[in-house]
């Protein structure tokens, strides 16, 4: 037996027990030692500064000093072995008993955490030497190395089943810690799902998925989209379809291999405890570190640098690779968490491309490589087909469609929905090929993809009806840069002229067949061009941008019409887009809609809508809603934030004080007479099948929990907000209302021009492109507007259906189609030509619906 360390006492457990309490207050009050001995047993009755994981005795057996006494043999026996034991007076812990030698196969909760801490391989002392006691360090000489690495052959660690990005990471190596660090929205979390699905799925090895942020239901969906293709925002609502069945069956047999633990409160200590008692352990997933403080996380904010270090510890003691993803690029953040490797996701001017850096400690850059993000899916796929051959130009990789990664990876991408069963509606031939180029895709196969492009090719030249879907319309679309001409005096197949970029006419069964039609016409929008900034010259008949300044200028919030160009690029402006708005764009899944030729007056060929009925809604004609000045209408009283927006991170509830944007769960919407309340907004869902909305759609979601059409208030993860106000736009609106009452009855050319100066007012607070140098630059107004528009039409809408009107269409933000009897609009609209009043129409059904001055 060892002589104690100077600072640290020697009594047997008896003594121990009977000085329990001041021992206990000696540790506390002086942060001393006691080795207490009982036979063979050895243990430490320690400072919490030495084992800082007690301090959460939840994770630990806690005792109460009392009740320690009554069975303190017992604790030193458990101590010795290598189970800590945390020693509490009332809640509050106050000691640890830790093991005072060597325990093969134990491992510290937070070895090399802290200084001073018990590592698996002995106890330390206060001032942080090893133990006399303990076992002589395991040293290897250079040979041993030597020969580990010419007799080892390949690492054989897990990867991330991308070639590019494994071809620049090496894989993941054991014993290191990687991390994957990315901004919001750019998809670091679907790196370690690719990591997780291809060690647990494909290389059958065990895998410990830590999740801090999504729940096992979440990852189980996640999976799913990513093996079948299939739309997350539809699996989080539960409907999957009979191939997404039989993938989920399927991967139920990988249970035994793929361990989730998403319990609430995960510690980094939890991790390192639970770890070394899983047999054929291959890797650990930490899903995620969150940069923002959280107190319900505690993987978050400033506890993040210490949680890496018992990461990093983990995987050194049990020879794994370890991989943490982190929700942040910030060069600050990631250089406390001191990984092994760094793995960096950049998003890129172009969408379908994210740059990934791949550094190492001590070593900077080794690798980089692109990835194409499919958030739709819930992964990532490699951005190119794969390397050049031998001898192959750059020039003549460009030139040809099938050596174009781009090209190759958007067909294999518009292939999917057909291939893996999620639609129909192409011959089987077409689908056969179509999965076999995806598979050459996936592998870099660049001579199985020259061989399989002719019968691809003359399989879908042989398609006479492709789906008027977008699924569909993205196939024809992706066909295009391999079509081969077709000769003047042969009329070309459906296929063909889709792959040709031709025009083509839709059938009314959904198909399509060849005409010279013209292109689908432009929605009725004025678009900006250079000029449109100026204030409009005296004496214009509705000067708007004059208007909106001055609206903005009286504001006493002092409002901040443009945000500094330096600014836009972080913060939360990334996190806008277009996709905030939630227009519906929603057709009843019992009508058919079909786009047929159109000749309007002026000559111009066009097309337009047209819905079918089936018998089963009884008698009836089509009702052609159009209301007047949504966007406008919505401005006299949409919630937004004047001042700059500040990182509210997550709330418990949301703040009827506060305005912004707010990064939610999409709620479930089982509803098949309406569409969802967020209407396109859940297209794009984030890799956590989340998705980023303005206020109007976060009070409209509230009320309809309230009315109890969900069933719960989505929970809030992430926000940027700042003071609420409703009023900023009413001088606006109110001018903008009696211009119209006054125009709307003159009409020609005035009234266009009101109209044309309004839009141009509106699309100002956004303007996209650099050059245009306006006098606001506030995406989050512009947004927050057209999603008060859309939360507007929808609820009049919804009114409509709950009085029993058969909703046939919602577009838009002013457009909603009802099947009612003739001459009878829903009661929930208002007839006239002010705003909020709306223009009724009726036609039959299967005519063609009519637009702007048809």
């Amino acid at each position: 037996m060892s002589q104690p360390e100077r600072g640290e006492a020697a009594v047997n457990a008896t003594e121990a027990r009977n000085d329990l309490y001041a021992l206990v207050k000696q540790a506390e009050e002086d942060g001393r030692t006691t080795l207490i001995h009982k036979r063979q047993d050895r243990a430490l009755l320690a400072p919490l500064d030495r084992f800082p994981a007690a301090r959460k005795t939840a994770t630990l057996p806690s005792h109460t000093l009392s009740a320690a006494q009554g069975k303190f043999g017992e604790l030193i026996t458990k101590a010795a072995q290598g189970q800590p034991q945390v020693l509490r007076r009332g809640t509050t812990p106050v000691a640890v008993l830790l093991p005072a030698d060597p325990v093969p196969g134990a491992l510290s909760s937070d070895t090399a955490a802290h200084a001073g801490a018990a590592p698996a391989g002995g106890a330390v002392n206060s001032q942080g030497n090893q133990d006399r006691g303990s076992a002589p360090r395991r040293l290897a000489t250079l040979g041993d190395a030597i020969g580990s690495v010419l007799t080892g052959g390949p690492v054989g660690g897990p990867t991330f089943g991308l070639p590019g990005l494994d071809a620049a990471t090496g894989g993941l190596q054991p014993g290191r810690l990687t991390l994957v660090a990315a901004a919001p929205n750019v998809g670091g979390s679907l790196l370690g799902l690719a990591a997780v699905r291809k060690t647990a799925l494909v290389d059958r090895r065990t895998v410990l998925y830590a999740a801090s942020g999504p729940n096992r239901d979440d990852i189980f969906r996640r999976i799913i989209s990513a093996e079948t293709g299939g739309d997350y925002p539809r699996l989080k609502q539960g409907r999957l379809t009979q191939h997404e069945q039989q993938v989920a069956h399927q991967l139920v047999q990988a249970g035994d291999v793929l361990l989730i633990d998403d319990g609430s409160d995960l510690t980094a200590e939890d991790i390192a405890q639970t770890a070394p008692h899983m047999d054929g352990l291959a890797l650990v997933v930490v899903d995620r570190f969150q940069a923002a403080h959280s107190a319900r996380l505690p993987l978050s904010g400033d506890r993040l640098p210490d949680a890496s270090q018992v990461l990093a510890a983990l995987a050194r003691t049990l020879h794994v690779p370890v991989l943490a993803v982190v929700d942040s690029d910030d060069p600050r953040l990631l250089g406390l968490l001191d990984a092994d490797v760094l793995v960096t996701l950049t998003a890129t001017a172009d969408p379908a491309k994210v740059q990934v850096t791949v550094t190492e400690r001590d070593f900077g850059t080794i690798g980089s490589a692109f990835l194409q993000p499919d958030l739709l899916h819930a992964r990532f796929l490699d951005a190119g087909a794969g390397p050049l051959h031998p001898g192959q130009s750059p020039a003549a990789s460009a030139s040809s469609p099938v050596n174009s990664g781009t090209a190759a990876l958007e067909l294999a991408e518009a292939a999917l929905p057909y291939t893996s069963g999620g639609q129909k509606g192409i011959p089987a031939a077409l689908t056969h090929e179509l999965a076999a180029w995806r598979t050459a895709v996936a592998s870099g196969d660049q001579e199985a993809l020259k061989e399989i492009l002719p019968s691809l090719l003359q399989a879908a030249a042989a398609v006479t009806e492709m789906p008027d879907t977008h699924e569909g319309q993205r196939l024809a679309a992706a066909l295009r840069p391999y079509a081969t001409p077709v000769s003047a005096d042969a009329a070309p197949s459906a296929g063909q002229a889709a792959a040709a970029g031709a025009p083509v006419r839709t059938t009314a069964d959904g198909g399509q067949d060849q005409d010279d039609v013209a292109e689908d016409e432009e929605d009725d929008q004025i678009e900006l061009a250079p000029g449109d900034e100026e204030d409009e010259p005296e004496g214009h008949v509705f000067p708007a941008l004059k208007i909106l300044k001055d609206a903005v200028a009286r504001s006493k919030m002092h409002p901040i019409p443009v945000i500094r160009t330096e600014e836009r690029e972080s913060g939360p402006w990334p996190l806008i887009s277009e996709d905030m708005d939630g227009e519906p764009r929603w057709v009843h899944p019992d009508v058919t809609l079909t786009r047929v030729p159109h000749t309007k007056a002026n000559g111009k060929r066009v097309r337009r809508d047209q819905l079918d009925v089936p018998n089963s809604f009884g008698e009836g004609v089509l009702c052609l809603i159009d209301r007047n000045g949504s966007y406008p209408s919505a401005c006299s009283a949409v919630p937004l934030a004047p001042n700059k927006l500040l990182h509210t991170g997550p709330l418990d509830a949301f703040d009827k004080t506060k305005a912004g944007i707010y990064l939610i769960d999409i709620p479930e919407w089982t509803r098949t007479d309406m569409p969802h309340p967020l209407g396109r907004t859940i297209e794009r869902p984030d890799e956590d099948g989340r998705v980023w909305v303005t206020t109007p759609h976060i009070k409209q979601l509230e009320k309809l929990t309230r009315d109890s059409h969900l069933k719960a208030m989505p929970a809030i993860h992430d926000s940027w907000t700042g003071k609420a106000n409703e009023s900023l736009f009413k001088p606006f609106y109110e001018a903008t209302r009696k211009a119209r009452t006054e125009l709307v009855q003159v009409g020609g050319d005035p009234y266009k021009a009101y109209k044309t100066r309004l839009s141009i007012a509106l699309r100002l607070l956004w303007p996209k492109r650099t050059e245009q140098r306006s006098p606001f630059w506030r995406p989050d107004w512009r947004m927050s507007m057209v999603a008060e528009a859309s939360v507007r039409h929808w609820s009049v809408a919804f009114r409509a259906v709950q009085q029993g009107h058969q909703l046939l269409a919602l577009r838009n933000v002013d457009a909603a189609v009802f099947w009612t009897p003739d001459g009878t609009p829903p009661a929930t609209y208002r007839i006239g030509t002010g705003f909020g009043e709306v223009k009724a129409k009726f036609i039959q059904s299967g005519q063609i619906i009519p637009e702007g001055d048809d």
